[in-house]
């Protein structure tokens, strides 16, 4: 399992002189039970691309651009040269002095078919950018994926906003391959033993050529562990 990764992408600098010229359009992060202080979104890749700051298509059929990107040619030239399915994008302000809590974004990881990429525009060294126990030094210019499945957290203690550009990623063989050239940091995926006997039986209960196969290849598998 990946827990967080440097990814070989590189940010066009414009991207922090756009935004920095842009006029003021935030609005709060509506999960309120997450954190404390000033936490903001800016959105600019949405369902059906409604000025929400909501993530999911929630009913949408497809993601698009709000009106805020034509301000933001340099982040729609980023999202064209990602070779795989783009759903949300947005800029993410965690205010000076905010603090987001230990939380997981459920089945949000790699393995799971999604990857949620950040890309640090503005921050400062007081910024804790934790993913279980251990912090990350994420710096303007580069681009890192989470595991938001995982435990994560962020405190920004410094004098300035810290701002993230966010782009969530459907993956593909493109993805798997630059994830492949990546700097990873991974753990072994824990395995819960008694659900996957249930498993193993549930496919000997089918008793096709397919499902046994797979059982056996489970069995396998859980021997090792």
């Amino acid at each position: 399992m990946i827990c967080f990764a440097k990814i070989p992408l590189v940010l066009p600098g414009s991207i922090a002189t756009e935004l920095a010229s842009y006029p003021s359009n935030w609005q709060a992060h509506f999960n309120t039970l997450h954190y404390q202080g000033e936490w903001t979104v800016l959105p600019l890749r949405t369902p059906a691309g409604k000025d929400s700051i909501v993530p999911d298509l929630m009913g949408e059929q497809t993601y698009a651009s709000t009106t805020h990107m034509q301000h933001f040619p340099s982040v729609d030239l980023l999202i064209r040269s990602l070779d795989c399915p783009v759903q949300s994008v947005r800029f993410l302000n965690l205010k000076a002095g905010a603090e987001i809590r230990p939380h997981r974004d459920r089945e949000l990881a790699f393995e799971m078919g999604e990857a949620r990429l950040h890309f640090p525009i503005v921050t400062n060294p007081d910024v804790a950018f934790y993913v279980e126990d251990i912090r990350l030094n994420m710096q303007p210019g580069e681009c890192w994926y989470i595991n938001a499945n995982l435990t994560h957290q962020v405190s920004n203690k410094g004098n300035t906003d810290r701002v993230h550009l966010v782009i969530d990623c459907l993956v593909n063989d493109w993805l798997r391959a630059l994830f492949d050239q990546a700097h990873k940091h991974t753990k072994e995926e824990a395995v819960d033993k008694e659900q996957q006997q249930q498993i193993i039986a549930a496919l000997r209960l089918q008793n096709t050529p397919a499902a046994t196969q797979l059982a056996d290849q489970l069995e396998r598998e859980l021997r090792m562990r």
